[in-house]
């Protein structure tokens, strides 16, 4: 007699069997991989012992196709054919171009009017910033599949806390080039924040039920500060925050000034790479001798830590503001905070690691190398997607950045989804329609904190159409909002009575900038007291609308049957008196105390209108029939 083996759901058939699954930091500069073997998460190396791989691809003119640091030596020699920081391009449009080219060494080609794809131009053709991730990608999937010895299960990639919809898909597209099975995407400081919290998680269960971890990622160019709270193996991005043009790029740039100003020469690459060289030693050592080569023949000066103290200071300080605009987002105070975890290489500064002690006065966790951190809090979680912990119940709830909505009547914005919700979440709201008999209705989307639509960022426009032609209130629409795991929208419209639906996908073509989404949320921050009043001002002028539909609708109904000459004068002056307040829209009160005046006027043409309408609907029956 056959024997069936039965597993739990989700558990591979053969109990002994480990699925291969790996973590990914796909960098601007630089890119890990790393797995867990025999319980421990570790980055893997290549052939010859390096963890980092620059995130450099060169293509060459014979077809071939070089990934890593061979690629990144030879960036001075073919520099257009040697493509770095694509991670830049990715989800851009080519109206982005403008801004971003002057800061690559590369051409473009805009000549396809059809596509909104940045074109690369390459010895091999042109090239997207999806297809030069792909090769990064590639590289790191042989690198995971020579150091395992097998098939990859699958892979979770990391992203920066701000990568919108557009950002998202496009580095979702690149894995799929390069062949890999996404489990999901991961926010590169939550990831940080696994690494921290899986391996003290048993700890904090038993000593609290819910611990604050603040994520602080100081990059080469970039700054993030997340705000998580670990409840159970349950981690929550509570607020994120951060700067994308601060990082240590600025850190060099400054003691590049201190060593050009000593120097009395000009700005050279050589000075910043030796600048880099001086701020690295200043972590280890309390002075350090720069030198350059001048016009004038060599130059050295002594530097202290302390000097270099002084001329960053300016610039940890920015970064300390921005911990805590997200600890206010959070609802948080320092005190509350249990752990800060350091990532970014530019985080091993001395001055950055006592700072943001002071700050939130504790010390800083940095057990971890911090410029594995993230790669190894992906793996980790890879490693649990895969199946390969079945007990384990850890899940992963990140936030949107800014809040998602509607398009209503009037110009106004009706947010469904709030910034700083956890996600992957489902939210409906009800809406109707405004005016009779209206058979579709277009459904805006937009992204943003402001209360108008010209100051929020349009995502999507789609129609509902199939609306059964009733009085303006009566239709009900439901519309859902949809954000997956991987930060991605999904708008669904459905007329509940015919069950007519419509719906779109939100792949906008091109994404935002951590900039100008901190710049959203302080203009909303800055103009909320207007923003408030001009809503009010709308919302106001929406109901005299409202108000003068109705009125209109019933005298071209039943006034000529119902209202004497001289009544039907006292509801148009009221009327007129209205529009009057309407055009000159002074204020929300203005407008209310007007939309009363005509309520008030019609007060007793309303009441005969009732009366019709029930004698109407007795007409032929007796009070009796109504009793029983």
């Amino acid at each position: 007699m056959a024997l069936l083996q039965i597993s739990e759901p989700g558990m591979s058939t053969a109990p002994h069997e480990h699925r291969l699954a790996i973590g990914i930091d796909l960098g601007t500069t630089n890119s890990l991989v790393a797995s867990v073997q025999s319980g421990v998460a570790k980055t893997l190396q290549d052939q010859e012992g390096n963890t980092l791989l620059p995130s450099v691809v060169r293509y060459l003119e014979n077809g071939d196709i070089v990934v890593g640091q061979d690629a990144h030596d030879s960036q001075l020699d073919d520099i257009a054919n040697t493509i770095s920081s694509a991670k830049r391009l990715l989800g851009r449009g080519v109206g982005d171009i403008k801004t971003l080219a002057g800061n690559l060494p590369y051409s473009f080609d805009t000549s396809d009017e059809h596509s909104n794809v940045p074109q690369i131009k390459t010895i091999a053709g042109n090239k997207t910033a999806i297809e030069v991730s792909a090769e990064i990608l590639k590289s790191l999937k042989k690198r995971a599949e020579d150091s395992l010895g097998g098939e990859l299960k699958g892979a979770v990639i990391t992203v920066p806390a701000y990568f919108d919809d557009a950002q998202r898909q496009a580095t979702k597209d690149a894995a799929r080039l390069a062949d890999l099975n996404v489990y999901r995407l991961l926010n590169e400081p939550t990831a940080a924040a696994v690494a921290y919290g899986l391996d003290q998680r048993d700890e904090l269960n038993e000593s609290e039920n819910e611990r604050i971890i603040a994520v602080y990622d100081l990059g080469g160019g970039t700054f993030d500060i997340s705000i998580l709270k670990l409840n159970k193996g349950v981690f929550e991005v509570m607020a994120t925050g951060g700067d994308s043009a601060l990082g240590g790029d600025d850190f060099d740039h400054l003691i590049a000034e201190w060593i050009l100003e000593k120097s009395e020469s000009e700005l050279t690459h050589h000075a910043l790479v030796e600048a880099r060289r001086v701020k690295e030693a200043l972590t280890d050592n309390d002075e350090i001798i720069a030198s350059i080569e001048t016009s004038e023949g060599d130059w050295s000066g002594l530097i202290s830590r302390a000097d270099f103290d002084e001329m960053v200071a300016p610039l940890v300080k920015k970064t300390l503001m921005a911990c805590r605009r997200a600890l206010r987002d959070a609802d948080l105070e320092k005190d509350q905070v249990h752990d800060v975890v350091m990532v970014g290489g530019s985080t091993r500064m001395p001055i950055v690691r006592e700072k943001v002690g002071d700050f939130f006065e504790k010390p800083p966790l940095v057990d971890i190398d911090p410029d594995q951190v993230v790669a190894i809090g992906a793996s980790i979680q890879a490693d649990v997607l895969a199946g390969n912990k079945p007990d384990d119940e850890m899940l992963l709830l990140d936030v949107i950045p800014l809040s998602l909505g509607l398009e209503t009547y009037g110009g106004l914005v009706e947010k469904v989804v709030s910034r700083n919700t956890t996600i992957p979440i489902t939210r409906g709201q009800e809406f109707t329609t405004f005016k009779d008999n209206q058979t579709a209705m277009t459904i805006h989307v937009l992204q943003g904190e402001r209360e108008t639509v010209e100051e929020n960022r349009s995502l999507a426009k789609f129609t509902l159409r199939g609306i059964p032609p009733m009085v303006a209130g009566a239709a009900r629409i439901k519309v859902t909002f949809q954000v997956d795991a991987d930060g991605l929208l999904n708008v669904q419209a459905e007329e509940e009575m015919t069950g007519a639906k419509s719906g779109i996908e939100v792949k906008p073509s091109y994404g935002l900038t951590d900039n100008q989404i901190e710049g959203m949320i302080r203009a909303s921050m800055d103009n909320a007291k207007e923003d408030m009043e001009a809503r009010k001002l709308r919302e106001q002028l929406v109901e005299a609308d409202r108000t003068l539909e109705a009125i209109d609708s019933a005298m071209a109904s039943d006034a000529d049957e119902l209202l004497s000459e001289d009544e039907v004068q006292t509801l148009l002056t009221a009327r007129s008196q209205l529009i009057a307040a309407k055009q000159t829209a002074e204020s929300a009160a203005t407008v209310k105390a007007a939309i009363k005046h005509m309520e008030h006027e019609a007060d007793f043409y309303v009441a005969r209108r009732m009366n019709k309408n029930v004698n109407e609907a007795m007409a032929g029956h007796s009070v009796n029939e109504f009793e029983k």
